[in-house]
């Protein structure tokens, strides 16, 4: 039976799960869990939060899974916007100071052996991932989203819980603003030398 879930398309699986399949639900908990996490640890910098909020979002999932209705949207994109909802809470509550550890999340590539060029490539991720946490956090979530999750602007949208015009018009506004911090940082890197 397990194998035959793993070859079930999501719709299926949804239908099987809100009718009280709990087989179905682990099979969709399993496709998508470290999706999720990844997501979280991204928001919270801790392992353990991480854990307790992905193990929340699906707990939540699990006990609404009757009323999801198919938007067309994928069912990930409920599941990032509860992730997003609980976060936003866990910050609530907690009252810490959001940080996003990008530093993991681009992974080093050397287009050479060269040393050289390695140390100038980490430099330049370095003054990269500076920039990114100079951001508002709505900002950094978005480019979590972008390009560590590789979501559509509509599956950002439904996260974010705003239009799919609104998150491009907030894309724009964002590399506009990495791009002048990063001018400013390299204008002051000019100055001290």
């Amino acid at each position: 039976m397990e194998q035959e879930l793993t070859d079930t398309t999501d719709s299926q699986l949804i239908k099987l799960a809100s009718e009280g399949d709990g087989e179905a639900f682990s099979a969709l908990y399993a496709r998508y869990v470290d999706r999720i996490y990844n997501y979280v640890y991204y928001r919270t910098s801790n392992t353990n939060d991480a854990e307790d909020l992905t193990s929340r979002v699906f707990h939540r999932a699990y006990n609404h899974i009757t009323h999801y209705t198919e938007k067309g949207y994928p069912f990930s994109a409920w599941l990032y916007r509860i992730a997003h909802n609980l976060v936003a809470n866990w910050y609530r509550d907690n009252k810490r100071k959001q940080e996003i550890p990008l530093d993991d999340s681009l992974p080093l590539v050397s287009p050479s052996n060269h040393p050289e060029r390695t140390v100038i490539l980490q430099e330049e991720q370095q003054s990269l991932m500076n920039a990114i946490k100079k951001l508002p956090l709505e900002r950094q979530e978005l480019l979590i989203l972008k390009f560590v999750e590789p979501l559509t602007n509509a599956e950002i949208a439904m996260i974010m819980g705003r239009s799919e015009g609104a998150i491009k018009s907030l894309y724009h506004r964002t590399l506009s603003s990495l791009r002048d911090i990063l001018t400013t940082d390299d204008e002051t890197m000019d100055g001290l030398n």
